[in-house]
């Protein structure tokens, strides 16, 4: 073999494996992760998309979105003492209602209900209170969370559920409640059959109120104290633990009659205790009464006739007077028959031609038909 032959074969040989090294840096290139800011390991890349993803905790959901995390009051509180005001600073409750919006919740009070001014007066009080302790934080003046567990007392028909449902959108506006939904509850959502029934059946209704307010209806039947194997008892006395251990979860508002509830805190001064605020809302006199029926027929674009407001007025003064008489509902149920007989009226006359108006006026026949109307609706109450 002479030289040049030799050199040739060295160069063919340098030249391979050059290509071979080549391809094996190619090969592992593929095969091994970038190492670049990008990249994250495969479990951590499992571990994100894990999370957000899980199913929310028990009592989590709610509708109209998310429950906020446990501990989202101490965070904002924690955020409130960084932005604290200087000393020398000022305050406006001016802005301090229109940064929480409440006075659309006044507002919606004034429209939905006629008199009350009492209670109006205390509802305002409260939002007061709450306002300047808003206030006062924000100049880093801490002080303990105002108890807000109420009592709401008067015959039946007087607002009293509306007036909680408007309190539970107001405290949590304010922030004290990390929700606004009511949960409505009587004795047999609560009250078990048999032993061991009664806890879990109260601690339901419980979680479901949490973040905001339980409105517990005729209180006064969760005592019953001739009845030595009543299990009303256990849930006085799992109420009494929560509304004192977990003020920061719930307000708890107790209604009835204003007697029986007096007798109820009687033999139960713990739960008596307990109740910061007590609301007395009084029966509707006849103005009052007649105010509520025309703004429920305005609602529903009907109207009286001068006649038909005088048979009204009438038949309002009658049914004051009869038992179980139940103010706004009272008036709501005899505008539903005044309805049921207009219709009858209009539809009985089948080549008669109506008007517009024809089709939104009462008239006295459409108000009131005798006794047998006050009769049937003493019996039906």
């Amino acid at each position: 073999m002479n030289l040049g032959t030799a050199i040739l074969a060295i160069s063919i040989t340098i030249a391979f494996l050059t290509l071979l090294a080549a391809g094996i840096v190619g090969l592992r290139t593929t095969l091994e992760p970038h190492q670049d800011s990008t990249w994250t390991p495969p479990r951590l890349l499992r571990k994100k998309k894990r999370a957000g993803t899980a199913p929310p905790r028990r009592g989590q959901q709610r509708k109209g979105g998310q429950r906020p995390q446990k501990g989202s009051r101490r965070s904002w509180k924690r955020d409130q003492r960084a932005d604290l005001l200087p000393s020398d600073a000022t305050v406006s409750f001016a802005a301090e209602r229109e940064a929480a919006d409440i006075d659309e919740v006044f507002e919606a009070l004034d429209n939905d209900l006629v008199g009350l001014v009492p209670v109006k007066k205390k509802v305002q009080e409260i939002a007061a209170l709450l306002l300047v302790d808003r206030a006062r934080r924000r100049f880093g003046l801490e002080a303990s969370r105002p108890n807000m567990h109420m009592c709401f007392t008067g015959p039946p028909g007087t607002g009293k559920t509306t007036v909680a449902l408007r309190m539970a959108d107001m405290l949590h506006r304010l922030g004290y409640l990390e929700e606004g939904h009511l949960v409505h509850a009587m004795r047999d959502d609560l009250v078990g059959q048999y032993v061991g029934q009664t806890a879990p059946r109260t601690k339901r209704v419980l979680e479901k109120a949490f973040g905001g307010v339980l409105f517990i209806d005729e209180a006064y039947y969760l005592y019953r104290s001739g009845d030595s194997l009543d299990y009303g008892q256990e849930v006085i006395d799992i109420l009494l633990q929560v509304m004192e251990n977990e003020r920061d979860k719930l307000v708890v508002i107790l209604a009835g009659y204003k007697d029986r509830m007096d007798e109820f805190f009687g033999v139960n001064p713990g739960m008596s205790s307990r109740i910061a605020h007590h609301l007395d809302f009084a029966a509707y006199q006849l103005e009052e009464l007649t105010a509520i029926g025309q703004l429920m027929l305005h609602q529903s674009r009907y109207y009286l006739s001068e006649e038909a407001e005088r048979a009204f007025r009438d038949y309002l003064t009658g049914r004051m007077q009869q038992p179980r008489f139940a103010n706004a509902r009272s008036v709501r149920n005899e505008l539903e028959r005044a309805r049921l007989r207009h219709a009858h009226r209009l539809a009985s006359d089948l080549h008669r031609h109506w008007t517009r108006d024809d089709l939104m006026r009462l008239e006295p026949e459409d108000i009131f038909a005798g006794n047998a109307d006050l009769l049937l609706e003493d019996f039906q109450s």
